[in-house]
């Protein structure tokens, strides 16, 4: 026989010898879902990723909202959680895209995060969560959203995108790096609405002028040499925080810069849910 007629026979032996490929472990503890339909605005799909543990739960649920001043970002960069990460430590964890302003002017996008709410409501069961613990993380303009929802509420806005019979009933925000008074802020002005008074609009959306002792609990990450939000704005609401009275924390750092979601908010926004949900 010759060498080059023996080469096939030399690799099935070989494959044979070796045994069959291993599959790449599988991690059955965690379930996770990408391009979920949330809700539907005028035949247009709401995309959301979500992962979540393999068990009888109910487990907390957190909803992540994307940073890039209302007009850029996605539900997969890094103002975002990864919710595999989340869903190893025991939530139902979901990350969302929303409709962004130079497509869709504002209020849009909170308009959006609020049905993202209302849909992690209406399939508590499903996904075995526990109503009494949906909490938000939002970066920079995701933090002032999550922000409004904490202070404002539902605000005028009618509900879009389905769901209608929920409620946007959370239990705490973690806010990181994000403004908080639109109306001082310099792209503040991308929070434009089609019509109306757009400094009226810009008020509105601004989580500062709503701060009660109701408000709902609120952990503040910011750092001095943030050069996308002043430091002032943090600074400002976590003094209107303390005196209405209302539950909050503020990490105030000095080198953090812009933070996206890393570990140390990780560690410090589980800490703060654990306290203020135990």
């Amino acid at each position: 026989m010759t060498l080059l007629r023996a080469l096939p026979l030399i690799a099935l032996l070989a494959s044979c010898a070796s045994g069959p490929q291993a599959a790449a472990p599988q991690d059955d503890r965690i379930k996770a879902q990408e391009d979920v339909i949330y809700g539907r605005v005028e035949g247009s799909a709401l995309l959301a990723d979500l992962a979540f543990p393999a068990g009888d739960g109910p487990f907390p649920a957190i909803i992540s909202i994307h940073g890039g001043r209302w007009v850029g970002g996605h539900r997969k960069d890094t103002s975002s959680i990864k919710p595999r990460e989340w869903a190893e430590l025991g939530f139902f964890a979901m990350t969302i895209d929303y409709r962004l302003a130079r497509a869709t002017p504002a209020p849009a996008c909170y308009v959006d995060l609020l049905c993202a709410i209302r849909y992690v409501r209406a399939h508590a069961a499903q996904y075995r969560i526990d109503p009494n613990r949906i909490f938000l993380i939002g970066q920079s303009a995701g933090g002032q959203m999550a922000s409004l929802l904490a202070t404002l509420g539902d605000g005028p806005w009618k509900k879009a995108g389905g769901w209608p019979e929920q409620s946007h009933e959370i239990r705490a925000v973690i806010s990181v790096c994000a403004p908080y008074d639109l109306t001082t802020l310099d792209w503040g002005k991308l929070w434009t609405p089609i019509g109306g008074d757009a400094e009226a609009a810009r008020k509105e959306a601004s989580p500062m002028f709503y701060v009660k002792a109701t408000s709902k609990p609120i952990l503040i990450l910011h750092s001095d040499d943030d050069k996308s939000v002043p430091i002032k704005q943090a600074v400002d609401m976590a003094e209107a925080l303390q005196k209405a009275g209302a539950r909050h924390k503020f990490l105030h750092y000095t080198d953090k810069g812009h933070m996206q979601i890393v570990d140390y908010v990780i560690r410090e926004s589980v800490a703060f849910i654990k306290e203020v949900a135990p």
